[in-house]
């Protein structure tokens, strides 16, 4: 006997074009069974679970109504995007999320048609969608163009930028406002849904132009505008949305399809003019765990779907995070002159930590990484000693505020740069490959990178120090390597680096976390007979040119190695090098860095192992370029 389907419905769609023709009652189930599909799924890979729950209905609706991908669906963040995946031609491979060879745990283009736009930093919807929207008008198309973005994305300038043009332009397209935090409608209710459905409808929007033709000859135009925008303004909510040239329509209740279908039909059927319908959901939805908990859940690890509770790690060291949050915490117990800024990533920081204790001196400014940069620049133009704390990948939005606002009026702004080097199951877009090179490139910046944890507690009480000019320093995602903490940090000497083993013929320079492989690598090679010289830079600005020096003069090797791009730390050794005619001599150098493409997720030390900048990596570059060793010999230990 066959056992009947937990996903009966949903097993019989494809693509969205399945879910054409179905009624409401079939629509509802698939939403139960969509839900309960992520759900299984998240537990099995981990990822970002509440968000993706709150957009069940609101996916399915979308894709029911619009003729997806002809018509262009584009998702803020992304990583709201599990239901759409499924319902996308991609439900055989949802178990492979975030995994190596597997999907994506964000919107990606090559990925699948039903993408038409990659997203996982915030607030690029409109933007994105509003070129969508003229492409399609210059190219005589006549495809929609939907965006959805969530409240906490609109946080952000950006958005408002893009609002502002496409209101200003009255493009044709929908705006989705995912509103499933902030408070800033009325609430959802029977008379906000009789209204969104009212003013959504051809017969008032009908009514509307009537009206328009009436009070033009007499000269009431705006004046009429105005008391209908008001009128609506106080029974909905939106005013603000109509300043920038948008049609408001919502609240409405995002988990309703009895609601969702007949606006969005409603919205499709507008030919003019920019919308924004406004949902409210709840993030979670549907699973008790996730609506309980205080995140909803927004990033989990592998759990259990009956009782919620996610797989521990194996204890072993703190993490980067949490030292460097802790180490921040002594500090500004002695120095009331310290605060912490962060953009909307509070836990992921360890800034959350910094609050408990000193909440009055801790600014999460929302995903607004251009404000909280020149926020910290205004900080210490008063005498303040901010520290903002921001993923690598994100601190690249505010590049030029460190620019313009912080690095040419030399303001001491520490810039605690989490998440540097490879980040494992986010991919590319949240890698932390090129702050190196792109704060190394300006004058007066202090960069200094972690090589283990006791390192990056001394590099937070140096960066205290350092009160003269900005300074940033690097420290990757996860757990440390397990040296004894020091009680308090000591400031570093500035620009210097420190040698760590002494040997002869090879030297390796690290800077950052890649010390414990260089160290590693330097016993492979001495299995050989082959001497090695490991030593830490610490900073890759300003460079430590006297140890440069003597690397370069006492081997026959040098091979520098960073978690970094090209044109980062290996750049600046070899032009300083070249500078001091250290190459002329016959040196040979090596510049170990990430390979010069955007590498794919994958467990964090299998995508260091592809980069090439693993122990195994290290040791055969010393013998290809020495010229003497066994590379085979390597590989077995490196196997062992």
């Amino acid at each position: 006997m066959t056992l009947p389907s937990k996903t009966r419905l949903l097993d019989s769609v494809n693509t969205p074009a399945d879910l054409k023709g179905r009624s409401r009652d079939d629509l509802k189930q698939i939403a139960d069974e969509l839900r309960s599909e992520v759900i299984d799924a998240v537990s099995v890979t981990g990822g970002h679970l509440g968000a993706g729950l709150g957009v069940v209905e609101l996916t399915l609706a979308i894709h029911s109504v619009y003729d997806t991908p002809d018509d262009k669906l584009i998702f803020d963040v992304g990583h709201q995007c599990y239901p759409h995946k499924i319902l996308t031609g991609r439900r055989d491979r949802i178990r492979t999320l975030r995994q190596g060879d597997g999907l994506s745990g964000f919107t990606k283009r090559a990925e699948s048609e039903y993408d038409p736009f990659g997203a996982a930093h915030a607030s690029t919807s409109i933007s994105a969608g509003l070129g969508f929207a003229k492409a399609r008008d210059l190219t005589g198309k006549d495809n929609k163009v939907v965006c959805v973005i969530g409240d906490g994305a609109m946080s952000a300038g950006m958005a408002y930028e893009a609002m502002n043009n496409a209101g200003s332009d009255m493009s044709r397209m929908l705006v989705i406002l995912n509103d499933n935090d902030m408070s800033i409608a009325p609430p959802v209710g029977a008379m906000s849904h009789y209204l969104s459905k009212l003013v959504s409808s051809r017969s008032y929007r009908g009514l509307r132009k009537f009206a328009k033709s009436v009070v033009k000859p007499i000269g009431l135009t705006n004046q009429a505008r105005k008391a209908e925008e008001y009128l609506r303004g106080f029974a909905m909510g939106g005013t603000m949305f109509e300043e920038l040239g948008f049609y408001y329509v919502g609240p409405i209740d995002g988990h309703d399809l009895d609601v969702l279908l007949p606006v969005l039909e409603n919205c499709k059927a507008m030919e003019s003019g920019p919308v924004l319908l406004h949902v409210v959901t709840q993030k979670g939805k549907g699973y008790e765990p996730a609506e309980n908990s205080a995140d909803k859940y927004h990033g989990v690890a592998k759990f259990n779907v009956v009782t919620g509770e996610q797989q521990k790690s194996k204890s072993g060291p703190p993490s980067y995070t949490k030292v460097f949050a802790q180490s921040l915490v002594k500090e500004a117990r002695q120095d009331d002159t310290i605060v912490g800024i962060t953009a909307a990533m509070p836990g992921g920081t360890g800034m959350d930590l910094f609050e408990k204790e000193f909440p009055e001196r801790m600014f999460d400014v929302g995903i607004a990484e251009q404000h909280a940069v020149t926020f910290a620049a205004g900080l210490a133009a008063d005498g303040m000693k901010p520290f903002a704390a921001i993923y690598s990948t994100f601190l690249q939005r505010g590049y030029d505020q460190v620019v313009h606002d912080v690095a040419i009026q030399s303001l001491p702004v520490r810039f605690a740069i989490d998440r540097a080097g490879l980040v494992g199951a986010d991919g590319p877009t949240h890698a932390g490959s090129f702050d190196i090179g792109y704060l190394g490139a300006l004058p007066g910046m202090v960069c200094m990178a972690a090589a283990d944890e006791a390192e990056l507690v001394h590099m937070v009480r140096t960066a205290v120090e350092i009160d003269d000019r900005p300074s940033a320093f690097r420290y990757p995602r996860g757990s440390g390597t397990g040296v004894e903490l020091p009680e308090q940090g000591q400031a570093l000497e500035i620009g210097r680096g420190r040698i760590v083993r002494e040997g002869t013929s090879i030297a390796v320079l690290s800077y950052g976390a890649r010390l414990s492989e260089a160290l590693n690598a330097a016993d492979m090679l001495a299995a050989q007979g082959l001497s090695c010289t490991v030593a830490d830079a610490r900073f890759a600005k300003p460079l430590d040119e006297e140890l440069v020096n003597r690397l370069a003069k006492e081997h026959e090797v040098l091979i520098t190695i960073e978690e970094g791009a090209r044109g980062g730390f290996g750049a600046f050794v070899l032009q300083h090098l070249a500078d001091a005619g250290a190459l002329d001599t016959g040196l040979k150098i090596r510049t170990m860095h990430l390979p010069d493409i955007f590498q794919d997720q994958d467990k964090p030390e299998l995508m260091y192992a592809a980069a090439g900048l693993d122990a195994r990596s290290i040791a055969a570059c010393a013998i290809e370029a020495l010229g003497r060793g066994n590379v085979q010999d390597i590989d077995r230990l490196a196997r062992a």
